[in-house]
């Protein structure tokens, strides 16, 4: 292989070499505070050094000090190449690997003299390999900090899945009967103020249990080291549930929870089906107090089955001038179909519809054994 001898000519060769180490070493060189933002700016330069490598190896193929400066120039690109593939944007990262990979493929070529198309071909297909490596190398933790990022976002959309559900179930629900509350303790405080002191004590019980589950949910923001130990409400609270919406005036609320219904639902191993039975109902009450406000009787019952328990809230539209007529298919906001794809995830279901003349029914089953029953 012919080589210059001119000095000139010789720097011109070396020039992708020292731009090649000149970048990596602006990159990782002090404050060390920058690096991550340096290397994620590498990718135009790499292209440029391999763009620069590419023209002085075929337009000047004696330019430089030898095979082992080339070689050294392409060791300097592999760095450049893995460096890039790990830290640069999507977008330039697919305008500089082109330029490098073939940068670091095809600079032997000029200094083999009077070789075949193939074995050309062979030498570029070998030396593809490093490059292949090289990409590799960075493409490997690039892909586990894709995870990680990916594994946190999920972490963080289930988190605030959660705590919407609680916003919505528990926190909705106080704040409602204490809206009801109010309005009744407005109407008769004049005719009647030892009913507007209870209504007052009632406004104060639902208060105090909007707060806890506010607290419980500043805990949950708070991560792993504030997570919630108490447990979360179960079928164990229903009766005072019922009892405080029916204290509200309005409707007349009934429960019929069996006892073997209450023990299975109450156990360890049950505890999740439990509570998700007290969200269902709390949901239920709540969009009979908002949306059938003239609803004078609603019924909870929980039935027995094979493997299952259902879970029925019923109540008519009354003749309170403010019930409307529900809507074939409404499901009235977002609390239903959380609820539906919780149902699903425990491996039941939940559905709403029309009932009777002007009413609504919630039914809903969940998994659940007895006593006596194999698990």
């Amino acid at each position: 292989m012919w080589e210059s001898t001119d000095p000139a000519v010789r720097a011109l060769g070396a020039l992708p070499t020292l731009a090649a180490t000149g970048v990596l070493v602006w990159a990782v060189a002090r404050p060390r505070a920058g690096v991550r933002q340096r290397l994620g700016r590498l990718a135009r330069p790499a292209a440029v050094c391999a763009c620069l490598s590419l023209i002085t190896s075929f337009a000047l193929p004696g330019a430089g000090f030898g095979a082992g400066w080339k070689l050294a120039e392409a060791a300097v690109l592999l760095l450049l190449l893995a460096a890039v593939t790990r830290w640069s944007p999507p977008r330039e990262l697919r305008t500089a690997l082109p330029p490098t990979v073939l940068a670091v493929a095809l600079w032997p070529l000029p200094l083999v003299d009077g070789e075949s198309f193939l074995e050309a071909v062979g030498i570029a297909a070998f030396w593809l390999l490093p490059a292949a490596a090289a990409v590799a190398v960075g493409a490997y933790p690039r892909r586990q900090a894709r995870r990680r990022r990916n594994a946190v976002a999920e972490a963080r959309s289930v988190q605030r899945l959660q705590l919407s559900r609680d916003l919505h179930d528990f926190v909705a629900h106080d704040i409602s009967g204490i809206v009801v509350q109010a309005q009744a303790a407005r109407f008769v405080a004049e005719a009647d103020p030892a009913q507007a002191l209870l209504a007052l004590e009632r406004i104060e019980r639902a208060g105090l249990s909007a707060l806890a589950a506010m607290d419980r949910t500043v805990r949950m923001l708070h991560g792993p080291e504030g997570a919630v130990t108490e447990a979360l409400p179960d079928v164990s609270r229903l009766p005072s549930l019922i009892e405080d919406f029916t204290s509200a005036g309005g409707t007349e609320a009934r429960l019929e929870l069996p006892a073997p219904v209450a023990e299975a639902l109450s156990r360890e191993r049950e505890r999740e089906a439990g509570c998700a039975a007290y969200r269902i109902v709390v949901e239920a009450l709540t969009n009979i107090r908002r949306h059938a406000p003239g609803a004078s009787r609603a019924t909870v019952v929980f039935t027995p089955t094979a493997a299952a328990v259902e879970i029925r809230v019923t109540n008519d539209r009354g003749d309170h001038p403010k019930a409307p007529a529900r809507r074939k298919g409404s499901r009235g906001g977002l609390g239903i179909p959380a609820l539906t794809e919780h149902a699903r995830a425990l491996g039941g279901t939940l559905s709403a519809g029309p009932h009777g003349e002007g009413g609504w029914q919630l039914t809903a089953v969940l998994p659940a054994t007895f006593p006596g029953e194999t698990p």
